[in-house]
């Protein structure tokens, strides 16, 4: 079967109306994600991004729906409600950017047409005040986290390796969306290089890496992982309190992905994905696939005396960012009062 970003765009028009005809408490939808790119695919396979805005609060939050092993659809579902204050939508870091610049679909009652006009109003959204606003947010999240293991002293275990992992993917964001929207997991190390480059701060991306204990390994290494990284994954997406993106649909748009990013250029780039996803699968296992999974974090110094290190690493990492946004308030005459 062939598939394309033509083909993938008419399957969500025909979903979004699908489901809008038998659900009459949908008002809006709309496309979001990879699919708005001229190259959505990475490792030949991508995700449909659907958002459903409900009259009332839907009764489920998110749903994937198969297409090929290669393709699917991933669908948010929000309330009317997640809409009311386009004031804060535009200091909120996800949503905001979400409801900025979609590809709409269907609306009833020009419901969308006037929360994305007051969201837009003035060309406020991508000025200096409130992008560092949607950045201070996302810093501001990295630190809450980080006081989670900020005093931890025992053996870290999978908690608190996804808690560090949670602090920094918000403090890489951070620095991201001071030029454009967040990066989600799949493309993070991929396009977070040509971010920091955007704000003048190249040197960060050895930081997150080193962060992340990839100066520490080779390709080759992370190529051994990934047989153990499956098997978990295939067997954590049958849990029933497993995280709700470690979903069996999902397998190749992960597995295809971290495939290519090995083949390419910047094969240590695939770190994140692997080291996230299977941190979340883990958090339902034990056993070998514990062992297993250990073993990939003693490698990349995560464990042990190294975990101390990280935290403390992380920390300093978070007050650079920190004086970096001091310093581009102080450039933009912005204070703690300047009204945003």
């Amino acid at each position: 079967m062939r598939v394309t970003r033509e083909s993938l765009l008419r399957i969500a028009k025909e979903t979004v109306q699908e489901r809008a005809y038998n659900d009459s408490n949908i008002i809006a939808a709309y496309l979001t994600g990879s699919l708005l790119t001229n190259d959505p695919m990475l490792g030949g396979t991508a995700d449909i991004d659907l958002v459903f805005v409900h009259k009332n609060e839907p009764k489920i939050k998110r749903e994937f729906k198969k297409l090929t092993p290669d393709f699917h659809i991933d669908i948010i579902h929000r309330s009317k409600d997640d809409f009311k204050s386009p004031r804060e939508l535009r200091a909120d870091p996800w949503l905001g950017y979400e409801v900025y610049d979609p590809m709409l679909l269907y609306e009833r009652e020009k419901f969308f047409d006037f929360v994305q006009a007051s969201l837009r109003a003035g060309f406020e959204f991508e000025q200096p005040a409130l992008t560092l606003q949607r950045c201070q947010t996302l810093l501001t999240n990295a630190r809450n986290i980080w006081f989670e293991i900020s005093e931890f002293n025992g053996e870290a275990s999978p908690k608190e390796i996804k808690i560090y992992l949670h602090s920094l993917f918000n403090a890489i964001n951070a620095i991201a969306e001071l030029n454009g929207e967040p990066i989600y997991h799949r493309r993070l190390l991929l396009d977070f290089p040509a971010r920091a480059e955007a704000a003048q701060k190249p040197g960060m991306v050895a930081g997150v890496y080193g962060l992340l204990g990839a100066n520490k390994i080779e390709p080759d290494q992370i190529k051994n992982w990934l047989s153990d990284w499956k098997s978990a994954y295939q067997l954590a997406s049958g849990k029933t309190n497993v995280d709700e993106s470690i979903h069996i649909t999902r397998l190749n748009y992960y597995d295809k992905a971290i495939k290519a990013m090995l083949a390419s250029e910047t094969p240590l780039s695939s770190v994140w994905l692997v080291l996230w996803t299977w941190t979340l699968s883990i958090q339902t296992l034990n056993g070998d696939h514990l062992k297993f999974w250990q073993n990939a974090c003693n490698s990349l110094g995560l464990l042990g005396d190294g975990f101390l290190e990280h935290v403390q690493g992380l920390d300093h990492f978070l007050d650079e960012i920190e004086i970096m946004f001091e310093e581009i308030a102080a450039a933009n005459g912005l204070n703690d009062e300047t009204p945003l």
